[in-house]
């Protein structure tokens, strides 16, 4: 099944998941991947849209992540928020600083670029959330400031033509009131997204997957009942049904009654048509 995709890149930042989750709700499927993922890997993939996450790094220190110039030359819209909108600048030619005055937690924003594709349907003046001790100084060739605030004079920067946005705030926050109009803006508006993929075409696409590359094997998944492996087991269950055999390992630093309960689900008295073994290694532990 082809799909619309949008990538967004990991920076370390502590909103990652929370801007992948930001894209799907706008009806588009969105994948993160780290930011040493190999641009030929980006490529093929070809992508609507590429988002750079933020992070807790300076972008002009030697050490800090990175990404090289051909990335914005791909002629792919590509959306930096905080680090990732300072790395946009920074590698692009604009100046990126300590900043005097650090900004934190609700800011109003004021527009000037009330034309911007990314700021379709946004007030002039909005209320969003900063996090940052470094600022964009100054924004690299061929960039306009679109929006500022009273300590921060690039909020954002565009480059309407390439496709090209720097958005210091988090629009993926629910504090920033209208990010999620900013967000759609772009995944929509300017990556010309459809907007027709929903969760469970993906769940059901996953699982045939699933059937064709395990045939009549066996898989064996280790269970934690945690949120990856219980989605994991979830999706081989309805695949493979009993070619599926959960090992749980009871180490006994669980919440109080925490492995009866994964027992409770995935067990021989739960909802889930699979084989499950439960190892108690309390002692050992």
């Amino acid at each position: 099944m082809k799909k619309e995709l949008v990538i967004v890149i990991d920076f370390g930042g502590q909103y990652n998941q929370l801007v992948a989750r930001r894209v799907r709700e706008c009806n588009v499927y969105c994948e993160i991947y780290s930011y040493k993922t190999d641009l030929e890997k980006i490529k093929a993939m070809n992508p609507k849209g590429i988002i750079l996450t933020g992070g807790p790094n300076s972008c002009y220190e030697a050490d800090s992540p990175t990404y090289q110039k051909e990335l914005f030359e791909l002629g792919i819209p590509v959306l930096g928020l905080c680090y990732g909108a300072q790395l946009m600048m920074h590698v692009l030619g604009g100046k990126v600083e300590k900043a005097d005055v650090s900004e934190y937690g609700k800011t109003e924003v004021l527009i000037d670029k009330k034309d911007s594709k990314i700021f379709k349907n946004v007030s002039e003046k909005t209320i969003c959330w900063m996090s940052h001790t470094d600022y964009i100084s100054q924004v690299a060739p061929g960039f306009e400031i679109a929006a500022h605030t009273a300590d921060c004079p690039v909020a954002v920067a565009q480059n309407e033509e390439k496709k090209l946005y720097a958005i210091q705030f988090h629009p993926e926050v629910l504090h920033t009131v209208e990010g999620k109009t900013m967000l759609s803006n772009f995944v929509l508006g300017v990556c010309e997204c459809a907007g027709d993929w929903k969760m469970d075409a993906f769940v059901e696409h996953t699982i045939k997957e699933i059937r064709e590359k395990v045939g009549d094997g066996k898989v064996l998944l280790a269970l934690s009942g945690g949120v990856d492996s219980s989605v994991a087991a979830g999706l081989l269950s309805r695949a493979i049904g009993k070619q599926l055999t959960c090992v749980f390992v009871d180490h006994g630093l669980l919440r109080k009654d925490e492995g009866d309960e994964v027992e409770g689900v995935f067990g021989p008295n739960g909802q889930f048509d699979l084989n499950f073994i439960r190892v108690n290694a309390q002692q050992r532990y």
